[in-house]
């Protein structure tokens, strides 16, 4: 009781990947059992912004840092919150955790514990009903997983658990019998007929059932923990409390529950078995490979992807693999089956949004800082369109780590959008000195030349680089993403963490921009994509800056792929244009002349990007390495996609846990880890940073 006094301070707290962290002035109230907080102390005597009720809460220290917790309230909210230093965490912690105990117990004593009873989810009618076959309560370990690394093998932690604890471990586990026999009895149904075991209905509620359940284990397990903790003198030192797992391994069920039968190893085609054992992509050589875009020819795939027919046969296996999925479940170590997949990897895709070069290449030819801001929001926009392959929501390949695409775009010179004084032959003596030096060689072309790479620097996290050029016009673009995907219920969400820079060199202007959210609505029907959130573009150097908005589809109503936005000159706080439209159809910008201009992206001309020829690709270049999967999809041949899939995702899995073993690591090959980002080995303000300089010292 010395220590339920009232506390209140200034702490962190974390809003959204847009907002990030932000200060707020917490107070804890231990009369009422309140954690609130409020814009400042001086708004202390408003309406809290937020309460969150301590009772049922668990108070848990972030291993991020030491100075991060979390406060998760048994309503399911959380608050992710952040000190200044370990020492002040571990007194919010210890005075948060005391208010949390003696409101628990306080609940605890003003509820008795529930009444042992038998209850029956089936029909009532029927004697030999599933639900009336008393079922022995199964061992609380094999829910509450304790173990002790000095206790002899067999042997469990005794949990020590109230009366009410117990009898809801009983009833649940008469419950979990019944829906057992629910789903055998779904299985055993014939696969023709009136009622079959592939009736949409029954699948519905298999995959409800399960996820039904699986949620009252969780919540069964965080009574289990909390009583735990409040019990901490029965449990010796050095003991651990370890999460559930998923009861079923998603890997192996792809067939409505059953699992997948893939060949002996002797029986492998010479293709999987040339994707297990091609060698470690480190010990193969990871020195940058210098692609000459003279060798790459213009590339003749177009793999749409409208065919929904797939969607809809295996629309069982979704339900079978929604079942196991929980809302907010990170997707990053899940392996979703292969039906879903797009021909082609996350790295390509990622090329793909610079479909549109003769606009990319249009920004440093803007006169002013305001027209190349605008430029550079107008080629933002025009990205995603071509981005995506056709309207269905289907997922790329996820990249092997080391795997690299590479590809170039030439675009006619004539193609590009000038302005009076900012063509190419308007470089002072200096440059042209420079970029001279730097086509040394070289015949002056009628095009330019884009040219693109994007390597896989990390598996977990999943993090992709990208870098690309156009060396005649003295400008690159470098970025790093990290996808994180959560499984929302009926659609899957995934956030592109990280940040991009675009350098106009001409100008000495940097461009940081990120990226916006991504959704796959209707997963259970026709799944499609659309984007969300706010992203922000901004130049230091010229003041200016964009902010646009990616509006996701309101429940009711509405225009579907919405997105608004506006370029300002912050100096002066004036909107100089507004954009509004939709990002896959048509855009109208508004200047502030009173001018107005339409882009449809639809009539926009695509060029098409330029491949080495497959056998001139290495190992791990993306088309080569995921040739076999994409010539099975091609085929219609599901089973063989998935299993030259799961020999690819094995060999990373065995060549992930030599190097622990081994305690190797990584090495990437074009891009290199400064701070929290990925930067290509060699951009091009480097490089012409040092040929200037070498000019500079030749003078």
């Amino acid at each position: 009781s010395d220590h339920m006094e009232n506390i209140y301070g200034y702490l962190m707290k974390y809003t959204n990947l847009v907002t990030g962290w932000q200060y707020r002035f917490f107070v804890l109230n231990n009369d009422a059992g309140l954690l609130e907080y409020f814009v400042n102390e001086q708004s202390r005597h408003l309406k809290p912004r937020g309460t969150l009720q301590l009772a049922g809460a668990v108070i848990s220290p972030s291993d991020e840092d030491s100075h991060t917790f979390t406060v998760n309230a048994a309503s399911g909210e959380q608050y992710k919150l952040r000190a200044t230093d370990a020492k002040e965490r571990q007194h919010w912690v210890s005075r948060l955790q005391i208010c949390t105990q003696h409101h628990t117990e306080a609940i605890g004593k003003n509820n008795p514990p529930l009444k042992s009873r038998s209850f029956s989810l089936a029909s009532q009618g029927s004697a030999n009903s599933p639900g009336v076959q008393r079922r022995p309560s199964q061992n609380a370990v094999s829910f509450f997983n304790v173990g002790h690394h000095r206790l002899p093998t067999g042997k469990r932690v005794p949990i020590m658990q109230p009366d009410h604890l117990v009898d809801v471990r009983e009833m649940m586990s008469q419950a979990e019998g019944q829906q057992r026999d629910l789903i055998r009895s779904i299985e055993c149904l014939p696969v023709s007929g009136h009622l079959t075991s592939l009736d949409q209905d029954l699948l519905m509620l298999k995959a409800t059932s399960m996820a039904t359940m699986n949620c009252l284990n969780d919540c069964f397990h965080i009574l289990q923990l909390q009583h735990a903790s409040q019990q901490k003198g029965s449990l010796p030192a050095g003991t651990t409390i370890s999460w559930l797992e998923p009861k079923i391994s998603l890997a192996n069920h792809f067939k409505n529950g059953a699992a997948q039968n893939f060949p002996a190893e002797v029986n492998k085609p010479a293709s999987v078995r040339e994707e297990q054992s091609i060698a470690d992509p480190c010990q193969l050589t990871r020195e940058p490979e210098e692609i000459n875009p003279d060798e790459e020819v213009e590339d003749i795939c177009d793999d749409k992807e409208d065919d929904l027919g797939a969607v809809e046969e295996q629309r069982s296996v979704i339900l079978h693999l929604l079942s196991q999925l929980k809302l907010g479940m990170d997707l990053t170590r899940v392996v979703l089956p292969t039906f879903i997949l797009e021909k082609r990897s996350l790295l390509e895709m990622y090329a793909d949004f610079m479909s549109h070069p003769d606009l990319f290449i249009a920004i440093t030819n803007g006169t002013t800082p305001e027209e190349r801001m605008i430029r550079f929001v107008e080629y933002y926009l025009t990205s995603f369109h071509e981005g995506r392959k056709g309207a269905i929501a289907k997922k790329p390949y996820n990249p092997i780590i080391g795997e690299t695409f590479h590809c170039s775009w030439r675009m006619p010179k004539s193609d590009i959008a000038t302005d009076t004084g900012s063509n190419f032959s308007a470089h002072s003596p200096s440059e042209q000195v420079t970029l001279s030096k730097d086509l040394e060689g070289q015949t002056e072309l009628d095009y330019y030349t884009v040219k693109f790479v994007a390597e896989q620097v990390s598996h977990h996290p999943p993090v992709s680089g990208f870098y690309a050029e156009c060396l005649e016009r003295k400008m690159c673009v470098n970025a790093h993403v990290w996808t994180k995907s959560k499984f929302l219920g009926m659609s899957i969400g995934v956030t592109m963490v990280g940040e991009g820079l675009l350098s106009l060199l001409e100008h000495g202007e940097e461009y940081t921009f990120s990226l916006p959210c991504a959704y796959a609505r209707s997963i259970l029907t026709v799944p499609w994509v659309e984007l969300g959130g706010k992203v922000n573009i901004n130049c230091v150097k010229t003041g200016y800056s964009a902010s646009i908005n990616f509006h996701t589809k309101p429940f009711y109503g509405g225009k579907l792929h919405r997105v608004t936005g506006e370029v300002k000159q912050n100096t002066t706080n004036t909107v100089v244009c507004r954009v509004q439209g939709e990002w896959n159809s048509v855009l109208e910008f508004a200047y502030s002349n009173g001018e107005t201009k339409y882009v449809d992206l639809t009539k926009l001309s695509v060029t098409r990007k330029r491949v080495r020829p497959l056998e001139r690709q290495g190992p791990f270049e993306s088309r080569r390495l995921w040739q076999h999967v994409t010539e099975s999809l091609r085929d219609g041949d599901i089973d063989k996609a998935t299993e030259h899939k799961r020999a690819l995702e094995e060999r990373q899995r065995n060549e992930e846990r030599l190097r622990a073993e081994t305690e190797t690591s990584w090495c990437t090959k074009y891009f290199l880890k400064e701070g929290d980002g990925w930067v290509y080995h060699k951009p091009l303000w480097k490089t012409v940073f040092a040929a200037q300089t070498q000019q500079t010292d030749t003078n």
